[in-house]
């Protein structure tokens, strides 16, 4: 997600299936600071990263170094294909409810958007029978009948 000043940026990650949401504030798109940060938020949950699917944006030229890191593959979407990565859109809709468009995010502090995440992921889903991300990713799961 592109800040207001189209300098801050704020990195997203969403699981398929839980609907957990990690989320970093960075000080620039560039694929250094964007693979090291996807690889930061993910590395503690490596044991669950298997595939990780990326949009075209000449931050994620890294995906390679960002699949081996994590034991991943990766893949893109195809361009101008968002709804390919629909659930990652919809989450960083989600995020503009607190963070709208025009928002600077440098200007958002860590805990702001630490509350934003635990908010997305303590929040009961309806497609998920009601459960929250959390508990599904935590492995706390009722089978989806």
């Amino acid at each position: 997600m592109i800040g207001q000043d189209k300098k801050s940026v704020l990195v997203t990650v969403v699981d398929r299936f839980t609907l957990t949401t990690c989320c970093s504030r960075i000080y620039s798109r560039s694929a250094q600071v964007v693979s090291q940060a996807i690889i930061r938020m993910l590395k503690p949950h490596m044991d669950k990263v298997h595939t990780l699917t990326f949009d075209n944006g000449s931050e994620f030229v890294k995906h390679e170094t960002i699949g081996k890191a994590l034991q991943a593959k990766t893949y893109f979407a195809h361009p101008y294909s968002s709804w390919e990565r629909g659930i990652n859109e919809n989450t960083n809709g989600l995020i503009r409810q607190f963070l709208p468009k025009g928002t600077d995010f440098k200007s958002v502090s860590w805990q702001t958007i630490k509350q934003i995440v635990d908010n997305l992921n303590n929040r009961p889903r309806k497609t998920r029978q009601y459960q929250t991300p959390n508990q599904m990713f935590n492995n706390k799961f009722v089978p989806l009948i």
